[in-house]
């Protein structure tokens, strides 16, 4: 579920639906039964020493994560957690930046949101994280990275206040901001152009809840001759279910993805009654991860879809939650998807069909009239 590049709010994976040992529907972020580097019971067994011994046993499970070098593992104490859900709900309390570890280890700033408290500060897409309270980031899991920007139980309030250390080119500065309750709009749609044929454009920032069904009430809403420019670029991922729904949008049911749980495979697939005449370009970058990665490699196996930008981030890793003694949640990395073709995403993402920088909007646009999408 998240972020494996990281609203500042939460992390974002994929996630899937499954039931925990009571029955209670959680959402899993696992698709694979390769177990990560470190084992749930071993987690479980440190946090309940440190609870029998009355020390923090989410700590304790922390400095297990740590050590194992699983890259997307985090703990998360029940207020934590409860954020984490509420950031795929499509709220939370933070700054208002999304944030990913660069091949180069370092902590750069993806997205900001508008209007938001780093938004007012001037940060930008792009900026290096380098501190959070004083509290350096380089080393540090991106979930935890995630947890300081939030603030611990007493500090996270609406209204507290956070300091961040940041650096542009060679100018580095530090930004106070106070954190905000902050609503995110996960699709939005405009036209681009003003004659009937012009082709619509979905750009859609996260897979939180409902961000699917909004894909598809986009595209079932665009005139008939419309081409579609599905823009996810930044789209750091979020709910697998929501990306699955999105790709039912141009699909004729079929595969979307594949995956194991505990060694029984399994597969994804799109409903049936999707829109597969119409032209689709599908713009996407570094900061394009997990359940983007997801639903970029099933229209691209499926030809139905040409893909334009740079190479997506790589994140095809997923992970499960597991509750742990005194209440907190430890996310583990468990396996990997694979999409329709077979292809693994993890580590080497997704080459898009065309290759476009800076300009790659304006190159998409191009393919998708010529596609006779409109322009």
């Amino acid at each position: 579920m998240v972020f494996a590049s990281v609203l500042a709010t939460a992390a974002a994976t994929g996630s899937l639906p499954r039931e925990d040992a009571e029955g209670a529907e959680i959402e899993a972020r696992a698709v694979s039964s390769t177990i990560g580097p470190v084992d749930r019971e071993e987690i479980a067994d440190a946090a309940a020493d440190a609870e029998a011994d009355g020390k923090s046993g989410s700590a304790a499970a922390e400095e297990v994560v740590s050590r194992s070098g699983d890259r997307w593992g985090a703990v998360y104490d029940e207020r934590e957690y409860e954020e984490f859900e509420q950031a795929l709900d499509g709220s939370y309390t933070g700054v208002g930046v999304s944030a990913r570890r660069s091949a180069r280890d370092e902590v750069t700033v993806t997205a900001v949101h508008p209007g938001g408290p780093a938004d007012r500060a001037g940060v930008r897409a792009g900026d290096l994280l380098l501190t959070v309270d004083g509290r350096a980031v380089d080393k540090r899991p991106v979930a935890e990275v995630v947890a300081l920007l939030r603030g611990d139980r007493t500090e996270a309030a609406e209204g507290s206040s956070v300091v961040l250390g940041l650096r542009r080119g060679d100018h580095a500065w530090s930004a106070t901001l106070r954190r905000a309750r902050l609503s995110t709009e996960p699709v939005t749609v405009r036209r681009l152009g003003h004659d009937a044929s012009a082709a619509v454009l979905i750009k859609v920032a996260a897979f939180t809840k409902g961000a699917g069904g909004k894909v598809r009430d986009a595209v079932e809403a665009a005139p008939g001759d419309a081409g579609i420019l599905l823009d996810l670029r930044a789209n750091s991922g979020g709910l697998v279910t929501e990306a699955v729904t999105a790709s039912s949008a141009f699909l004729d049911g079929g595969l979307v993805a594949t995956y194991d749980v505990h060694g029984e495979q399994r597969a994804l697939y799109a409903d049936p009654g999707g829109d597969t005449e119409r032209p689709v370009v599908v713009l996407v970058d570094g900061g394009t991860m997990s359940a983007a990665e997801l639903l970029t490699g099933a229209l691209q196996d499926r030809g139905r879809a040409v893909t334009v930008g740079t190479r997506t981030f790589g994140k095809g890793s997923v992970q499960m939650p597991s509750k742990l003694p005194g209440g907190s949640v430890a996310e583990l990395t468990v396996g990997h998807y694979r999409t329709p073709a077979g292809r693994s995403v993890e580590g080497s993402g997704i080459t898009p069909d065309v290759g476009a920088g800076p300009e790659a909007q304006q190159r998409a646009e191009t393919v998708l009239s010529g596609l006779g999408g409109g322009s």
